[in-house]
């Protein structure tokens, strides 16, 4: 079943678990995610980006999500990652999106609440749950030159959330977008006075790489949506290159792409595992 973005982390806050929310851009993607939440009876979150949306089209990705939405009873939400452009914001709620990530963290101050408060007005109207960032998730190349100053402030946080009213708010304390780094280290203090001061559910992107460790600290302390984007494209691919090497002849893109989707669903399963949403899909 389609769900609400807020509905979700509400009760995974409840519940002390992290819901994943895992980018796809094609049909194998999703159904090794879907595929992966049903079987393990978890609530999922389908992240597509702006960029997804330009490589398989918002109509086409939007119908075939929305399609496993009404055919499975898990709850599943179809969810804007990282979304800047307003126009797309208003095409997605208009294609069902139940779920908004809107990103103004590259933003001023003013613009970024001005912004965000604006989406969480049209998500809402439009029956869906929104998220905002503050600080910045930077990719690692970023993150070197400035950590401290792309780094959520937890008072900051208190009026951020006070003046958009979203629903999530999406923090910075180290996490870095793209491969891991040896660098990346998270500042579980900043995350728990954060969680101190800010009743909404956390979320933290960029966790590809993330050690288990950190990730079930990251829910001890609050953190209740989960983003998975390149260990996904790291399995989805070396698999790929793996298939192509063993069998040379095949032509057949089932045959090729059939590996590359069944590792992927190992990969959202063990996911699950680790953030403790399997057997909460209520």
């Amino acid at each position: 079943m389609l769900a609400r973005l807020d509905q979700v982390l509400r009760r995974a806050q409840k519940d002390r678990y992290a819901v994943g929310a895992f980018n796809i851009s094609n049909l194998e993607q999703i159904q090794a995610v879907v595929t992966a939440a049903d079987l393990m009876q978890s609530p999922v979150i389908i992240n597509v980006t702006e960029k997804a949306i330009a490589y398989a089209g918002l109509d086409i990705i939007s119908l075939i999500i929305r399609n496993y939405a009404k055919k499975l009873s898990i709850p599943i939400v179809l969810n804007l990652d990282h979304g800047r452009d307003l126009s797309i914001v208003r095409q997605c709620l208009g294609h069902g999106f139940t779920g908004i990530m809107y990103d103004g963290s590259r933003l001023s101050w003013t613009d970024n609440i001005r912004r965000t408060a604006r989406v969480r007005i049209q998500a809402h109207a439009h029956g869906a749950g929104c998220e905002g960032e503050l600080g910045q998730v930077k990719y690692p190349d970023e993150f070197k030159k400035d950590k401290q100053a792309s780094m959520t402030d937890p008072e900051q946080a208190v009026e951020f959330v006070k003046q958009t009213k979203i629903d999530a708010l999406a923090v910075a304390i180290g996490n870095a977008h793209g491969q891991p780094s040896a660098n990346e280290h998270l500042d579980f203090d900043r995350l728990k006075r954060i969680r101190r001061l800010v009743s909404r559910p956390l979320v933290l992107h960029g966790a590809s790489g993330t050690p288990p460790k950190d990730i079930k600290r990251a829910i001890s302390n609050g953190i209740c949506k989960i983003n998975i984007d390149t260990d996904l494209r790291l399995a989805f691919s070396q698999t790929l290159r793996r298939t192509i090497k063993l069998h040379p002849g095949w032509i057949d893109p089932r045959a090729l792409l059939l590996p590359s989707r069944d590792s992927l669903t190992n990969l959202v399963k063990q996911k699950i595992v680790l953030f403790k949403s399997h057997r909460q899909a209520k």
